[in-house]
């Protein structure tokens, strides 16, 4: 069964990996001849994921998905109990990486290594997270929910603004945050030069 939830999850998980893969080609790019552009979008991409994934996305998955799918699949209850303890510790996660990244603007390449190596495990970790969501969580909510569990979740998922989804309407209030990183990021999430 396809649902609103689903397409929604995915749609925001292809839109959070192209924001982490960005983050690693501004990164291996470096400043160049434009340090403050530099430093201003990559801030706007954490940025996102602070405002987006860490407080809309996460919040609704622990509330309305990941307890109905352990209820119907105790199987897939472990992966449910690893996923929630990332949940909690990944918003910290994401404001560390803000700090270590101003540490580097203000205080110079010698932060650098600091924000590469947290940038570099971070991009792990999170990937790794929603291939768990999506190889365990998801097919288990597709196996076992019924009509009215589907109800329940795309209502919470339906009322999702997320500035980077393509063909979505987005938050006026998102606009400029939109318009900072698709102008100045690299592909894959942006318009901005290649590295």
């Amino acid at each position: 069964m396809s649902s609103i939830s689903l397409r929604t999850i995915r749609e925001e998980h292809a839109s959070l990996a192209a924001v982490l893969q960005s983050l690693r080609l501004m990164l291996d790019q470096g400043p160049g001849d434009e340090p403050a552009a530099f430093f201003d979008v990559m801030r706007a991409m954490l940025f996102y994921i602070d405002e987006f994934p860490e407080r809309q996305h996460h919040p609704k998955e622990s509330r309305w998905l990941f307890p109905k799918v352990a209820e119907r699949s105790p199987e897939a209850a472990k992966a449910i109990a690893q996923l929630e303890r990332e949940h909690v510790g990944g918003e910290a996660a994401v404001r560390e990486l803000q700090h270590l990244l101003l540490g580097w603007e203000l205080m110079g390449d010698g932060r650098r290594e600091a924000f590469a190596d947290a940038l570099q495990r971070y991009v792990r970790f999170y990937l790794d997270h929603m291939r768990l969501e999506e190889t365990v969580v998801l097919p288990a909510a597709q196996q076992y929910f019924q009509q009215a569990d589907w109800v329940a979740v795309d209502a919470a998922f339906a009322s999702n603004t997320n500035p980077l989804a393509p063909g979505q309407p987005r938050d006026p209030a998102y606009d400029r945050l939109f318009t900072r990183i698709v102008m100045r990021a690299p592909s894959p999430i942006g318009l901005g030069s290649p590295p």
